[in-house]
């Protein structure tokens, strides 16, 4: 039954041959084979994260740490950036440009320019619809998905392709592997055609943040949700710095934001190389900074309860040390615990790395209700030890602070495309079918990844303009990003013609 392997015994998810495979899985892990090694490093970095903070807290006048209740960090807010002030004009030029473009003519331009069409492979025995007409009405049925809007009233569009056409499309060819395949093609295309003097170097950042969709609930995945109100699902979404979108996973209410971070930085299946990940206060736990850590990535919250954070000491004996952190420091690391129970952590992390099990049904039995478990309580030691590294870096340095804010504005913003993209239907996920719901979001992510992809097109053909370029502040390439939609149109009536194109220059998006 689908889902069951959550509820099985926790051992069954372990690699079986990760003894016979020691060197290999550490190595893999990047992670010394000696536990003394990994304690050491790791005991060195909280020291010197320790010793940085404190002798830089005086001249550090937006963090203050007091004796307030049992220890209180007070942190002013980051100072507003200077505005950018030729954006408003860039985009202008892109309307004058290229006027009220239609969202269907930009998928069908980025799938002539990338050929992710080409992904969707029938289940069929056979595939007997010609390249051309299979092309034009998988991107009506791609349209019709991730607008919302629906096959039904696409197939009413000046096209020639008939509702009964289009569903035998949507039903032998468009699937969850398909899609992913099809988005993974767009987004090793953006970063291809990307220009450096513009978007600066490859990232290897990216946040991740969950947004409510609403969603019809005679259904197992639709529930209630608590913080934004209402019933529905959530999406949530991988996006890197220039807003393109890595990975997207339906998610009930309630589930681990904490496993959806995770299981996206390990699945994403794109050509970018991430080792940082933003996240809000939802998106962490002491559990999430060892598994992270483990894994290789730096887990990078925006803490909202800053002022209850605490810093752990890295060894007994250390009392007088580190004047300043006092009123916040609490007990040392219980390293023992690491050093026996160091195979073990290596042996889930592996099984996260190689998905012999899924990460939110691991991070379900490492549970406050498991505390007893011996793994349990060394991952926490761990992840204790790894959040007062993160947590000094985050105090000393105001650009840490900015950048991993940024990175959150870059998600938020995303997240309001979505609604201006998925506008059918009112934005509610209409079936209770969970297959079509997964459907729709994977579209959804496809659709706007070509809005993504076009746009950077067009910026670049905008700049490549000696003129435009020269013209641009280190503020406004700062802000600048492919994700604007104030000169695309995705409604009216659905006309697609396959021999139009866009006028884009040549030449220019190398």
């Amino acid at each position: 039954m689908t889902g069951a392997n959550r509820y099985r015994n926790p051992d069954d998810d372990l690699p079986t041959d990760f003894e016979e495979r020691r060197e290999e899985n550490y190595k893999a892990l990047k992670q010394p084979l000696d536990a003394e090694a990994f304690i050491t490093t790791l005991k060195q970095a909280m020291k010197d994260g320790l010793e940085k903070l404190d002798t830089g807290l005086q001249k550090n006048p937006k963090v203050r740490i007091t004796d307030k209740g049992n220890g209180w960090i007070s942190l002013s807010p980051l100072e507003p950036q200077a505005e950018p002030v030729n954006l408003s004009r860039i985009k202008s030029e892109m309307l004058r440009r290229w006027p009220m473009t239609s969202l269907l003519d930009i998928l069908k331009e980025a799938d002539i320019r990338v050929g992710f069409t080409d992904k969707f492979k029938t289940v069929a025995v056979r595939e007997a619809l010609g390249r051309d007409t299979l092309q034009k009405r998988l991107i009506l049925s791609l349209y019709g998905l991730g607008t919302n809007t629906g096959l039904k009233r696409v197939s009413a569009g000046e096209h020639g392709e008939s509702y009964k056409d289009l569903l035998y499309v949507r039903r032998k060819f468009i699937h969850k592997d398909n899609l992913r395949n099809a988005i993974s093609e767009v987004v090793n295309a953006i970063f291809r055609v990307r220009m450096q003097d513009i978007w600066g170097d490859a990232t290897t950042s990216c946040a991740s943040d969950s947004k409510k969709f609403g969603a019809w609930d005679q259904n197992l995945m639709t529930e209630w949700h608590i913080r934004y109100r209402g019933r529905g699902v959530m999406i949530y979404w991988h996006v890197e710095k220039n807003s393109t979108c890595i990975y997207s996973q339906l998610k009930s209410c309630s589930s681990s934001e904490v496993a959806a971070m995770m299981e996206g930085l390990l699945r994403h299946c794109t050509e970018m190389e991430v080792e940082k990940n933003y996240v809000d206060s939802h998106g962490q736990s002491e559990v999430a900074f060892a598994f992270c850590y483990l894994l290789g990535y730096q887990l990078m919250p925006r803490l909202k309860a800053i002022h209850s954070q605490k810093l752990y000491r890295p060894e007994p004996g250390m009392t007088d040390a580190y004047p300043n952190l006092q009123p916040v420091l609490t007990r040392p690391i219980n390293w023992e615990l690491i050093r026996q129970q160091y195979d073990q952590m290596m042996k889930y992390a592996t099984a996260q790395r190689l998905g012999t099990a899924e990460t939110e049904a691991i991070l379900k039995r490492f549970t406050r209700n498991n505390l007893k478990h011996p793994t349990y309580q060394a991952l926490g030691e761990l992840g204790k030890a790894v959040k007062t590294i993160f947590l000094c870096d985050y105090l000393h340095s105001e650009e840490l602070r900015r950048e991993i804010n940024e990175g959150l504005n870059v998600v938020e913003n995303w997240n309001s495309a979505n609604s201006f993209i998925f506008y059918g239907k009112g934005g509610e996920i209409a079936t209770n079918r969970l297959e079509d719901q997964e459907l729709a979001v994977l579209s959804l992510h496809l659709l706007q990844n070509c809005l993504v992809y076009i746009n950077t097109i067009m910026l670049q053909s905008i700049l490549s303009d000696r003129k435009w370029f020269d013209m641009m502040t280190p503020e406004d390439l700062r802000a600048l990003t492919p994700l604007i939609y104030t000169h695309v149109n995705p409604y009216g009536t659905f006309r697609l013609n396959m021999s139009e194109r866009l006028p884009l220059e040549e030449g220019v998006i190398a």
